[in-house]
């Protein structure tokens, strides 16, 4: 009997040591991969901000892009309406994406106005149908009526959740678009699929020529969930992008880089990944929306509901709104030099109040 127990109390002390020593190694991989680093903005001071209530009574607004005559292009995720807004918040229906299947995270998304709209009058949208993600294009014709879509690029993955979504076009002229993993994480790190990338197009679909993949419009790989584009002064591209649990992050893409995910999210310093300028905990971010404004890049929130700008290299942050208008989609630079930014209270995880969905012009 007492041998019995001896060979029980040893198979439980050896059991221990392998938990203790698979935890160990659990910390040690994952703090090497940046899983349990912190956030490298937790504190963003406060700072003023003026804001005015353009228009209200959208639903789950998503995407925003200015015509040459100021007139704000505006997409409505769940009911697939494309809307004009002017200045003093009217709005009119342009046209309503008949084969765009709205669901989870998935429906009417990007917009992006063609650098030559004035002579080719083409207005681009990113959008889930009920077989995969597509860039499609369609002319806007002076009296306002929208053409019939043609498509741009199809099959990019789709799913109910992470289906990126935000289009625009680069100081280059070339169209780009973030992708999301579509839920099958090792996708993002597959140069064959269109999951988890940013994407850079010729305005006719075609992969730009001088694309770091040949014959492909893959432009990085290893994103979760891109929903933030935009160019600093000297034409760097920045995206924002969502995080898992730990990390949301703001991103310097260089051509043909590797973002990490689903390897790495946050800081890994590894050689084969390129790390994040700057990082936020999700609950205080969950970054969708970005603008490079006045010399700093703007994230618009969603869960953290807060508007921050953070210098190129991810130092001096600060809050602009924190919790005022609930969550928040999108930010652009409008022409007249202000910020236009979407609510998104409507899209089924926030709470809304009677004039949600907003437009905000923001000043300061």
């Amino acid at each position: 009997m007492a041998e019995a127990d001896r060979q029980r109390t040893l198979r439980t002390v050896v059991a221990l040591a392998t938990v203790v020593a698979l935890a160990a190694a659990v910390l040690a991989v994952g703090g090497w991969l940046g899983w349990f680093s912190d956030p490298t903005i937790s504190d963003a001071p406060e700072a003023s901000a003026d804001v005015e209530v353009v228009a209200t009574g959208l639903v789950a607004p998503w995407d925003l892009a200015f015509l040459p005559d100021g007139t704000a292009l505006v997409t409505e995720r769940d009911s697939a309406r494309l809307l004009a807004v002017d200045g003093q918040g009217t709005i009119r229906e342009v046209t309503t994406i008949a084969d765009a299947a709205p669901g989870g995270e998935g429906g009417l998304l990007g917009v992006a106005v063609s650098p030559q709209f004035a002579t080719d009058r083409w207005v681009y949208l990113y959008y889930t149908t009920a077989d995969d993600n597509r860039i499609v294009r369609l002319r806007i014709e002076p009296d306002g009526a929208a053409g019939t879509p043609e498509p741009v690029l199809t099959g990019i993955p789709r799913s109910s959740t992470h289906n990126g979504g935000r289009i625009a076009f680069g100081p280059d002229a070339m169209l780009y678009a973030g992708t999301g993993d579509a839920g099958d994480r090792g996708a993002a790190q597959d140069p064959a699929s269109l999951a988890g990338k940013i994407l850079r197009l010729a305005p006719d679909g075609s992969a730009a020529p001088d694309n770091p993949f040949p014959d492909s419009p893959v432009f990085s790989l290893g994103h979760r969930n891109v929903q933030g584009l935009d160019w600093g002064p000297d034409g760097q591209l920045f995206a924002s992008e969502f995080g898992q649990n730990r990390h949301d992050e703001l991103n310097r893409v260089e051509a043909g880089g590797n973002y990490g995910w689903p390897t790495a999210e946050g800081v890994a310093e590894l050689a084969e990944f390129i790390d994040p300028v700057a990082t936020w905990a999700p609950r205080d971010a969950s970054p969708s929306g970005l603008a490079f404004h006045q010399g700093r890049f703007w994230l618009a929130c969603l869960r953290g509901e807060r508007l921050y700008r953070v210098e190129a290299d991810g130092t001096g942050a600060e809050t602009l709104i924190s919790g005022e208008y609930g969550r928040l989609r999108h930010v652009v630079t409008a022409p007249d030099g202000t910020l236009w930014a979407l609510t998104s209270n409507r899209d089924g995880r926030g709470s809304p109040v009677v004039d949600d969905d907003r437009i905000l012009r923001i000043t300061g």
